[in-house]
Formats: C-alpha cells, structure tokens, sequence
C-alpha cells in the first residue's frame, strides 16, 4: 500500500502512540505538538510525490501521440519515466528505503524542534517511528474491508466518491483505528 495524504494525520497519531507507549522517549511539550510536527513531515514528502507523479502525467499528455504510435503500455511508461524523474524531485521509490527516510526526517524534526526527549541511540528512536508507519500500512487494507463490509450493511446505499460516502468512510475508519489504540 502506498501512503497518500489523507493518511498522512492517521501515520502521524500512531507514530505518536507508539513513541509514547515505548516508554523510551519522553515528549516535552506534549502529544499533539508532536502529531503535529510528523504530519507537517510527512505531508511534505507526500506532497513532493504527488507533484512527481502530477509531472509525469504532464509528461506523457505532452506525449500522447508518440506514445501511442510506440504501442508502450502506459502504466509501465509512468514508472519508467517517474523512475528517471524522481531524483530531481528527491523522491525514494522502494518503499522500505523510502519510509526509513520519512521515520529518519520526523526524527530529525522532533529533535530539532525539542519535542522529544531520550537518553537511547538515535537509531532506536528511528526505528520506533519506522514500525510505527509499517504498522500502518500494513493494518491499512484491513481495516478497509472491514469498514466497506460495515457500509455495505447500511440500509441506504451510499454511492462511492460521494461526500457523504467519503463522511461515513472515515468515521468508521476513524472508529477501527482507535478500536486498534492507533488514534487517539
């Protein structure tokens, strides 16, 4: 699963969950500046990503009729032409490396804004942010069919993509996080 920003304050409460419940680290100013600090983080980078992908798209309408005349398939044309972009745009493809960068970032950014405290190698701290969003991710599709199964029971069918479907989707899946101590 890949992150996008509507995930973004989701990552950030359980980044802040788990460094809390690690009793490793102490939190100098409180919880919710520091939920605010990682989202900032990582909003930043998901937005980074967003403006790669919106470029490669740019890219290949410029290029329609020479894409159609070489018969390539457009979805490994985007990932091939994001591949070679994303350098420019300090963007991490693989997924491990990327979110160790983003676990690494919000480090550095808790630290230097002095919203947390520990006397542990730096690393261990990472490592914490690291599984936190790890854990995300792979809760994520989850948590997803259990909050469709639970919509597909409503009475009044709700039409996807629609503000009230979108309304009743995170609600619900606002519930599960917290039934899973992932939000507060």
């Amino acid at each position: 699963m890949r992150l996008r920003l509507p995930h973004a304050p989701y990552v950030a409460h359980k980044i802040a969950i788990d460094l809390l419940k690690s009793g490793l680290v102490t939190f100098t100013s409180g919880v919710e500046p520091v939920i605010k600090a990682v989202r900032e983080v990582l909003e930043e980078e998901l937005k980074r990503e967003a403006a790669l992908d919106e470029r490669v798209k740019e890219l290949m309408e410029e290029h329609e009729e020479e894409i159609e005349f070489t018969l390539a398939d457009s979805k490994q044309l985007f990932i091939m032409i994001k591949r070679r972009l994303a350098p420019e745009y300090g963007v991490i493809l693989n997924y491990e490396d990327k979110y160790n960068d983003y676990a690494h970032k919000i480090l550095k950014r808790l630290y230097e804004d002095d919203l947390i405290y520990y006397e542990i190698p730096d690393n261990k701290v990472k490592n914490i942010i690291y599984g936190a969003i790890m854990g995300y991710v792979k809760s994520y599709d989850e948590i997803e069919d259990i909050v469709l199964e639970k919509m597909s029971h409503y009475k009044r069918k709700l039409v996807p993509g629609s503000e009230e479907y979108n309304i009743v989707f995170d609600k619900i899946f606002e519930a599960e996080l917290r039934k899973r101590g992932m939000l507060i």
